[in-house]
């Protein structure tokens, strides 16, 4: 892959794999059918990880211990050519192992007796249409009528084959896997009903259940933000066994920076027609994205710099002049911007007229690199499918009941620029939605189904009334560098290896002139720890390497004539083949790449490459004999893990302060190769340039203005800073504040990102973290000192797994602190737990309940 995969993509592409290695087993032995679905938010990266995926059913994959399915064939179907292009597009963009004649868009010429194993198939519902060239003569209704001889044969000329009998041959070969993979699985899915079939819901059907003589297809892949409807198709049908779902953790995406953190909803304040007033707001913050993006370019040196684009969204019979008027208005508000910076995507493909202005069309899937486009005209075509992250500003013209298209729309307009979020930048981790049609309930709603909604767009925050805070004046910097050295912890990767993260770390440091030759150091490194193990393990490894070089078995022999059976033991010199499948299960342990410089390691030392290249060779052979040996001890991965590990952190501390140094793309490819890790790791906090935040609360139909509070880290420009707490949180803030030598105080996020502290707990053995309420800062001793102050509701399920991760935190970092406190009331009365006591934080490692805990006498009174 040319992309390095998020922790939660690697994990679903794993996941998917297992599938996929099941699907085929139980297709070629059995001959069953299977079925499972991938389901992820928009924006979570779905083609990327179809992309990885394929790259390692068609090649096999050391890291995911896949081996390759040689007669894998793939057929990707959707409803919609665009799509399918921009799919083909982005895998061409993501894989290094997939090349541009393995991907093969099946148009009306198509005709092969069957399909090539390694290739993938696009296809889309207009091609297996009735009226479809691919299809003609193979229609159930018109065979069965042709067996009566009462339709004649409609297949078109010279065509041999129609993509069903491709489709059959296919299948029928054992040579070959046929897999179908539906993008947006849940279209077409909908109920097999006289009143309400329709042709694509029939096309997927027949895909999957198969028709006539043409059998389903083995094994399929559903790929969708919503499978729900897909799940239950293939439940109802009964022809699938159903494998385990792949389902990706929304809070693992959010966390990742791939899509943005906040949507920011304006709507008039009052009812009448604000169509200019929101327009000419919507074009400020045109301008004002696209300095920030400019300002932050040339601050970081990018290469690329983000073009910010606005989305006018139409009703599906729009007013041209009402569109024109909202052109004028932009134009006039923002004369910079070139008048030929207008597109539309409507479905008819032709220049519009709006008011005065001629619009040419543009492709959906043209849109983002055309940085020339400044102002997309949309109606609902590209609420599914459509990839713009540089889409930063939305204007719908459409009305309140329209919520699904606005929804829909925003869940397409929420991924990240570059790929990931910017530090402690909310500015840039946002996009904007202003609607002049909407009063205050149904932007509500709007809100309700982007984050709770079963088709939920984003997992991030929706803010409706907001303002923006930046750092406190006030606040001196000596707090800051308190703040920033504050220990956060990342969340741990189900199958991280250590090796592969000291190679990534290796290749890191390398690039950025840290440490010339880094990845020669860090095998060297592991070449001299594999030779340490060689020498403490000696007699182990030697039987290891006879079993490799010796295949024993048995033999069954028959006696006919007294019915009698016996076993006679053989034993036989391995062939390469045998030796070579033992060194690639070893290679897996201590990484492709390191397995094959230890051999040339090893062999060096056995003979010289020059000298005599027949005896060097003798040599390689002889050292993958010893890598496979040593990879069938079974302390090998523990040793070699632990090594690698060490050299990875140390490196990371050495060269603390330069990578801090760096432009944030270069230290988030830092901070990605330190979540590389099946343990929590530190990771510092980054000061916050600029947030917004909630001001009010509607409840009920009553609006509520939030309390503003003083000495905050970030405030608006009165020094304010609006928060909605609780009693619990407003005793908490009230008392600490009056502590002798305070100073400032934190609203910790609960939102992922570098200016949010983090602490990593275990429920239900997968890892969460947990982000406390309240940091506060104070001076003691001439020395600005931090508390974390949490306070911990007893309802919840979860409320016992996060404070035993409180107080593994606390007892890891008790040096960073002065206090480490979970406050919370128990018989009306609030009561306070000290996790820097080493008694109070063993009481929580041994609980069963919480409680208990806060009423006991380890507690105190707040």
């Amino acid at each position: 892959m040319k992309f390095t995969l998020k922790d939660y993509q690697r994990d679903a592409v794993r996941d998917s794999l297992n599938n996929l290695g099941k699907a085929r087993r139980l297709w070629h032995s059995e001959a069953d059918r299977t079925a499972f679905s991938l389901t992820a938010v928009t924006g979570a990266g779905k083609t990327v990880m179809a992309a990885a995926t394929f790259e390692a059913l068609f090649h096999g994959d050391d890291e995911f211990s896949f081996d390759a399915d040689a007669g894998a064939v793939v057929i990707w179907f959707s409803d919609d050519p665009s799509l399918n292009e921009q799919t083909r597009f982005r895998f061409i963009e993501a894989s290094d192992r997939i090349n541009y004649t393995d991907l093969v868009v099946i148009e009306n010429t198509f005709n092969r007796a069957k399909f090539q194993a390694g290739k993938i198939y696009f296809l889309n519902t207009q091609k297996l249409s009735k009226n479809s060239l691919l299809v003609r003569g193979h229609d159930p209704e018109e065979m069965a009528a042709k067996v009566d001889g009462t339709f004649p044969d409609m297949r078109p000329d010279l065509r041999a084959y129609t993509i069903w009998d491709t489709i059959q041959n296919t299948i029928e070969d054992p040579d070959l896997t046929l897999y179908l993979v539906l993008d947006e699985a849940h279209r077409g899915m909908g109920k097999q009903t006289a009143a309400s079939q329709n042709d694509r819901n029939t096309i997927v059907q027949r895909l999957i259940n198969g028709v006539g003589s043409v059998p389903g297809i083995p094994a399929v892949w559903g790929i969708s933000a919503t499978v729900e409807r897909f799940n239950k198709a293939i439940e109802s049908a009964g022809k699938h066994i159903k494998l385990p779902n792949v389902e990706v953790d929304a809070s693992k995406v959010q966390e990742s920076g791939l899509i943005k953190d906040t949507i920011l909803l304006d709507i008039p304040d009052n009812v009448g027609d604000f169509d200019t007033v929101l327009v000419r707001r919507a074009t400020d913050k045109l301008k004002e994205s696209t300095a920030a993006w400019a300002a932050y370019s040339k601050q970081q040196q990018e290469a690329h710099v983000v073009v910010p684009l606005m989305v006018l969204q139409v009703p599906n019979t729009p007013d041209p002049d009402e569109i024109g008027r909202a052109l004028d208005t932009i134009f006039e508000r923002y004369p910079e911007l070139p008048s030929a910076s207008v597109a539309h995507v409507f479905g008819d493909h032709t220049t519009q007229r709006f008011g005065n202005r001629d619009v040419p069309y543009i492709e959906p899937q043209r849109v983002e690199e055309s940085t020339w486009v400044r102002v997309l005209i949309a109606k609902d075509a590209i609420s599914t499918g459509w990839d713009c992250p540089r889409a930063e500003v939305m204007v719908s013209f459409r009305a309140a009941k329209d919520k699904t298209h606005i929804t829909q729309l925003l869940g397409r307009l929420v991924r990240s620029p570059l790929a990931r979020r910017i530090p402690g930048n909310d500015r840039l981790n946002a996009v904007d939605c202003l609607l002049p049609k909407f009063n205050r309930k149904a932007v509500e709603q709007v809100v309700d189904e982007l984050t709770t909604g079963s088709e939920a767009a984003t997992p991030g925050r929706v803010l409706i009334d907001y303002i923006e805070v930046v750092p406190n004046p006030a606040v001196s910097p000596a707090v800051w560098d308190a703040f920033e050295a504050l220990p956060s912890q990342t969340r741990p990767q189900r199958g991280a290896k250590p090796a592969v993260r000291l190679t990534a770390l290796a290749h890191e440091l390398a690039s950025d002139d840290i440490l010339p030759g880094a990845g020669r150091l860090a095998h060297a490194e592991m070449h001299a720890a594999l030779d340490k193990f060689q020498a403490d393990n000696a007699a182990k490894i030697k039987d290891k390497r006879q079993s490799v070089l010796v295949v024993d078995g048995k033999t069954v022999k028959a006696d006919m004539l007294g019915k009698g059976r016996s076993l006679e033991q053989f034993w036989e010199d391995a062939d390469l083949a045998v030796i070579d499948d033992a060194y690639r299960r070893a290679a897996r342990i201590i990484s492709p790449a390191i397995a094959h410089s230890y051999v040339d390691h090893l062999a060096s030392q056995e003979a010289d490459r020059d000298d005599d290249p027949e005896a060097f060779l003798d040599a390689i052979v002889e050292a993958r004999v010893t890598v496979a040996g040593l990879g069938l001890v079974m302390e090998a991965q523990a040793y070699f893990d632990a090594e690698a590990d060490k050299l990875a952190k140390a490196w990371l501390s050495k060269y603390r302060e330069q990578i801090k140094a760096l432009s944030d793309d270069r230290r988030e490819s830092y901070r990605q190769i330190i979540e590389m890790s099946t343990e929590p790791q530190d990771a510092g906090l980054l000061k916050p340039e600029a947030r917004y935040e909630a001001t009010k609360a509607n409840e009920n139909g009553k609006v509520r203005v939030f309390p503003v509070w003083d000495s905050h880290l970030l405030c608006d420009q009165a020094g304010k800073y609006p928060a909605d707490m609780n009693d619990w949180e407003r005793t908490v803030v009230e008392t600490e504040s009056a502590r002798p030598g305070f100073l400032s105080w934190y609203r910790n996020p609960q939102q992922p990102g570098q200016s949010s502290l983090g602490i990593a707990y275990q429920e239900a053995g997968q890892y969460k973290i947990l982000r406390p309420d309240f940091i506060f800062f104070a001076e003691q001793d001439g020395q600005v000192v931090a508390d974390i102050v949490d306070p911990h509701g007893l309802h919840l399920a979860d409320a016992l797994p996060k404070l035993q991760g409180l107080a593994m935190y606390a007892e890891k970092q008790a040096g960073a602190y002065r206090r480490i406190e979970s406050v919370a009331e128990v018989k009306d009365k609030l009561r306070v737990l000290d996790l820097t006591k080493p008694e109070v934080r063993q009481a929580i490692t041994d609980a069963t309940e919480t409680a208990g805990l806060f009423s006991s006498i380890l507690a105190d009174d707040y």
